[in-house]
């Protein structure tokens, strides 16, 4: 199925403004608040806007992110839940250009009883990706599941979300070997081997020190779309998708692939030069890698087909993470 026929007799510039209005993109829209709260901007120490903290030390760097859940998410399916946080962490140091060394958790929770699934998932994922868990704070006299995860990672080349360039490659990446496990989240990780699992996040770091990479994100809430808002941003740049060359897993409609939270995805700002060859890696790991798009000059963040272009978001005009540092 296309981009087109999704649409039906819809317009493109209706299929933008459903996103636009979307509770998974607009609740990233959250993240200005904290960092002007706490007096953060692009600028300050780990540069906030990367999907992980850069810290530079001993000639490379080292990674520092963290994880919180939405508590729905959490009750709906507490082993998924445990599961993910420690699968979104790595993609997330993956993205970087780094590798994971280690994870901690939070965890609350009623009693022991109530957080042993969540515990179970978090062990599992742990024990599939190869990264340990080392500790982390429990509390079993809460009222409700809470959860969330940090981890630590090791680069010796960085991939950061403040690199695109005019001119670059828009290329999206994920694993079509999947399927929706809850809300919008698109997992291909539960069955996969984990010798797979492993390899498929060193790619990652191996193109990073190719020099291969110019900037990147892992695709996280608010999915391609938000994704692609947030490189944006941080670059100060525009970006061009060409709907018709984003090709969801089978039978996965393009609007909700828009959106989607997948196990494995990343967008990448590549040379045009050296795109072949890194989409072609991935594919020599049965990975759906594509050209979706281009880096340009400006602000806004398009959707382009057959039928013309409309504007999906403009973050001069309405900044998404605003992390400029003028909040006063």
């Amino acid at each position: 199925m296309s981009a087109r026929q999704d649409l039906a007799e819809d317009t493109l510039g209706a299929l933008a403004a459903r996103l636009r209005a979307h509770p998974s993109i607009r609740s990233k829209l959250a993240i200005a608040g904290a960092t002007g709260a706490l007096g953060l901007s692009a600028s300050a120490p780990g540069r906030p806007g990367d999907d992980a903290a850069i810290l530079p030390q001993d000639g490379g760097f080292d990674l520092l992110a963290g994880e919180g859940f939405i508590p729905a998410f959490v009750a709906d399916d507490p082993w998924f839940a445990g599961w993910c946080a420690v699968m979104v962490n790595l993609s997330d140091i993956a993205a970087m250009g780094g590798r994971a060394t280690a994870l901690v958790d939070q965890v609350w929770a009623p009693d022991a009883e109530a957080a042993a699934p969540l515990l179970a998932g978090m062990r599992d994922a742990s024990a599939a990706y190869g990264v340990p868990l080392v500790g982390g704070h429990t509390n079993f006299a809460a009222p409700s599941l809470t959860l969330a995860v940090s981890v630590l990672g090791r680069a010796r080349a960085i991939v950061s979300s403040f690199d695109a360039r005019p001119g670059d490659r828009l290329l999206a990446v994920h694993d079509p070997r999947g399927a929706y496990r809850n809300f919008d989240n698109f997992c291909a990780a539960l069955d996969a081997p984990h010798e797979r699992l492993r390899a498929d996040l060193e790619i990652l770091p191996e193109l990073a020190e190719a020099g291969l990479l110019r900037a990147g994100k892992d695709v996280s809430q608010g999915g391609i779309v938000g994704t692609a808002l947030m490189l944006a941003e941080c670059s100060g740049v525009g970006i061009e998708i060409d709907l018709p060359s984003v090709t969801p897993p089978p039978g996965v409609a393009p609007e909700r692939w828009l959106r989607t939270f997948p196990s494995y995805g990343f967008l990448l700002s590549v040379a045009p030069d050296l795109a072949p060859g890194v989409i072609d890696r991935f594919a020599s790991q049965n990975l759906a890698a594509a050209e979706i798009g281009r880096v340009v000059a400006g602000s806004q963040v398009a959707l382009n087909d057959a039928s013309g272009r409309a504007v999906f978001w403009d973050h001069a005009a309405a900044p998404y993470l605003d992390l400029r540092g003028d909040h006063a």
